[in-house]
């Protein structure tokens, strides 16, 4: 029986052994990319009115970055906050894995990153001091960006009104996350290009890529997108205001449940529905259903 027992303790031993060096290796090698490049951006009117535009209406940085009215119709951001962060996103993603606060990404937090510290994390997801962001910012979308687009945003940013806020924590992600997490940055060997806008479909596609309209539009199983199900919807967020479950809606061709018999006149006129200003304001009671769809962005 003693033997018995000793075998177990040496088998177990060797087990703690074995997770604490792969806990270690991880901390110590991960996440393995490049120093952030030597880049100086030498900002022009028209470059930042191009990450203006970005910023604001397509890879959506003041969406998840500013304080946004969830009492209200699609959650507008408050005037005033645009950059600041804050926004707990374990309070409308169903099953978030962990905590995440996004952070303040107005020059009061990016005063002391390098045009190259700002670029690395938007493109390959570390921050300035070496840490793994996690993907729910969606630096595997913007490494298929255009550089001059990059560039573009990051001019945009160093506009921003300067917001003092407290230091938001990093995301604390429940075990085996935080460990995973850091293996998922890397460097991205050939970045995109910006097709030309008169070619619809290459450029539809460059826009759809950065904004990321997969990510909330395509069902996940465990994190992981279900293969097969790109962009057929049934993604599962919550209201903040009755905890309502809500879904994504299918955006493939289907002409059922998506939106293949829609004209593009149609599909415009459900964008431009929202410009009206009747709906930027328009209050949400408890109990009545919300959406996370940025409408009004």
């Amino acid at each position: 029986m003693k033997k018995v027992l000793k075998i177990v303790a040496f088998i177990f031993g060797g087990i703690v052994i074995l997770a604490l060096g792969g806990v270690l290796y991880l901390n110590t090698t991960f996440p393995k990319v490049s120093p952030a490049p030597k880049i100086t951006i030498s900002a022009t009117p028209e470059m930042i009115e191009r990450g203006k535009y970005l910023a604001n209406h397509v890879v959506g940085c003041m969406d998840c970055h500013s304080t946004r009215d969830w009492t209200k119709f699609a959650g507008p951001m408050i005037s005033g906050t645009e950059g600041k962060g804050g926004e707990e996103f374990q309070n409308i993603v169903i099953e978030f894995p962990g905590e995440l606060t996004a952070r303040n990404i107005t020059p009061f937090n990016l005063k002391n990153w390098t045009d190259g510290e700002i670029y690395r994390a938007i493109t390959a997801g570390v921050t300035k001091d070496g840490r793994a962001l996690f993907p729910l910012m969606p630096y595997p979308n913007f490494a298929h960006m255009d550089p001059e687009d990059i560039k573009a945003v990051i001019a945009y940013l160093r506009t921003l009104a300067e917001i003092e806020t407290p230091n938001y924590p990093y995301a604390d992600l429940n075990f085996p996350l935080n460990l995973i997490v850091k293996t998922i940055p890397q460097d991205v060997a050939t970045p995109g290009s910006r097709p030309d806008p008169t070619d619809t479909v290459k450029y539809g596609e460059y826009l759809v890529t950065i904004a990321g309209c997969a990510d909330c539009h395509t069902p996940r199983e465990k994190g992981d997108p279900i293969p097969g199900m790109s962009f057929a919807g049934g993604m599962e967020f919550k209201t903040t205001t009755s905890n309502d479950i809500i879904r994504s809606a299918n955006i493939t061709q289907d002409h059922e449940t998506g939106i293949g018999l829609w004209t593009e006149d149609v599909f415009l006129g459900k964008f431009k529905t929202y410009r009206d200003s009747s709906w930027h304001n328009k209050p949400v009671k408890p109990g009545e259903v919300n959406t996370v769809m940025p409408w009004l962005f």
